[in-house]
């Protein structure tokens, strides 16, 4: 194999080196649905090779984009150089929530989870991308109970969870903090079913 290997999506071309995942049908399913303003602030969680980002940068006012992956931001980058948009992404480095400020909200945040139920831990970079914990819900818990802290009044969330990983607890812990969840797409693929869901006010 070849790296960087190349992703094509609506006239954008984007690279993808060997440690960072691959965009697939669930890249393409926020993709697809993300739908930004030119007033929006947007949080890309878990950037990879900047896809998201990138196509939401052509319109938002602002895009942060984060990774655990070291490898991610490097690429991300060179990918919004690429599509010519870098001047409007801010790339940072590390877990979930962690780069971002305290006094830092956003009207879109968006998340292509860890979402594959595991065992044992995962340990490399990419798998890191899937690797969702024993009931592959581990990230995605952590992401719901951190997420009011960052999201402006009337902001939305999109998220992308598989079937596996239990998604009425979503539904459920969403509501707990005062938004309500609805699934707006999904797509079966060989043995689950990847769901997107709009968590908002």
């Amino acid at each position: 194999m070849v790296y960087p290997k190349k992703t094509f999506f609506c006239d954008h071309v984007f690279e993808v080196d060997e440690q960072i995942y691959e965009p697939a049908e669930d890249t393409f399913l926020i993709a697809d649905k993300l739908d930004v303003k030119n007033s929006d602030v947007v949080l890309d969680v878990g950037t990879g090779c900047g896809l998201l980002a990138v196509l939401a940068a052509e319109k938002a006012k602002r895009v942060v984009a984060i990774d655990i992956n070291p490898h991610a931001i490097e690429c991300a980058n060179r990918n919004a150089q690429t599509n010519k948009v870098k001047n409007k992404i801010d790339f940072r480095q590390g877990n979930l929530f962690e780069p971002i400020k305290e006094n830092e909200l956003f009207s879109l945040i968006i998340f292509n989870s860890p979402y594959l139920p595991s065992e044992p831990d995962e340990d490399s970079w990419i798998g890191r991308a899937w690797d969702g914990g024993p009931n592959g819900r581990q990230v995605i818990d952590q992401f719901i109970t951190k997420v009011p802290n960052f999201l402006l009044a009337g902001g939305r969330i999109l998220l992308v969870q598989s079937s596996l990983s239990d998604l009425n607890r979503t539904f459920e812990m969403f509501n707990e903090i005062g938004l309500k969840a609805t699934v707006i797409k999904e797509i079966k693929v060989s043995f689950e079913t990847i769901i997107l869901v709009e968590a908002k006010i």
